[in-house]
């Protein structure tokens, strides 16, 4: 399906689970690798960064194609389906941190976490910011640059920050 452009690094040995095919271009990072699973056919550009966490476990459905550059944290569970594609400098998070008190840094407040899940066939633009506890319906479009924070419908067409719902995409004939 997806093929290298660059020399690659296999993964597939320290990951939960890696299908057949899956492409890691160089520079690619991933973290807690045991909870990261790859289904068959994915492709991960330069450079991403792929956060497992002692917390949470990280999907990834077959076909899906991450960009250079994405950061994709899973300390609250990251599902993605099969055929996704996520634009280059995407950033997915499922954690934050919360108020906290006065005299105290944000830094060291509680954090709270939260699963993100991307439906099958939707595409994330280029530098999209998904945040913690929100899902992306299926066939759905997120515009380059958009803010999602809260569920885009499946087949929306969003966009903004914060994300807005546009329209919605044609049904085939």
């Amino acid at each position: 399906m997806y093929r290298s452009k660059g020399t690659g690094f296999d993964f597939r040995a320290a990951l939960g689970t890696c299908g057949e095919d899956a492409v890691f271009e160089d520079g690619v990072r991933v973290f807690h690798p045991g909870r990261v699973h790859i289904e068959g056919g994915v492709y991960v550009g330069h450079g991403a960064i792929l956060e497992g966490h002692h917390l949470g476990e990280m999907f990834v459905g077959a076909g899906t194609w991450i960009g250079a550059r994405c950061f994709i944290h899973s300390a609250g569970n990251v599902h993605i389906g099969a055929r996704v594609g996520i634009g280059p400098g995407t950033l997915i998070l499922t954690s934050s941190h919360g108020d906290g008190t006065r005299g105290r840094p944000i830094l060291e407040a509680p954090l709270s976490f939260a699963p993100v899940r991307i439906e099958p066939h939707a595409d994330i633009g280029v530098g999209a910011i998904l945040l913690p506890g929100v899902t992306v319906g299926e066939g759905a479009q997120v515009g380059a640059g958009a803010v999602v924070t809260k569920d885009v419908p499946a087949f929306a067409v969003v966009a903004g920050n914060p994300a807005q719902v546009l329209r919605y995409r044609a049904v085939d004939s």
